[in-house]
């Protein structure tokens, strides 16, 4: 087994642990985050249901045009900001956060920051 396909079977088991313990619901719906290499996609989730309440992704035309010429971690940080005004404007204002496996630290955690000052609370 390769370094890289140890790395993720591991993140992929500790996204297993933090999924058993937390639910989004209607009222509080789980902030998903995903995150490759080059891009970033955070999404609220309504788990009693199984829909996406919202989904706001790097790879989308306007989300590149916005962050053009931008480190990821800048990126990171306008996605956050973004999820978190659509949220609001939906009347959501409390998540509950899913890092998807990843550490709370780097894009992750700069992602969380900006929800939080656009509005939510986790």
């Amino acid at each position: 087994m390769s370094v890289t396909e140890h790395r993720v079977k591991i993140r992929k088991k500790r996204h297993a642990r933090i999924r058993r313990t937390i639910s989004g619901t209607e009222a509080r719906p789980r902030l998903c985050v995903s995150r490759s290499l080059k891009h970033m996609i955070a999404q609220l989730i309504d788990d009693v249901s199984g829909t996406s309440i919202i989904q706001v992704s790097s790879t989308a035309k306007e989300f590149r045009t916005a962050s053009e010429g931008k480190a990821k971690l800048e990126q990171a940080q306008l996605l956050g900001k973004r999820i978190g005004e659509q949220a609001v404007e939906k009347g959501i204002t409390t998540v509950l956060f899913d890092r998807g496996g990843n550490f709370y630290h780097g894009r992750v955690k700069a992602l969380a920051d900006a929800a939080r000052e656009a509005g939510l609370k986790f």
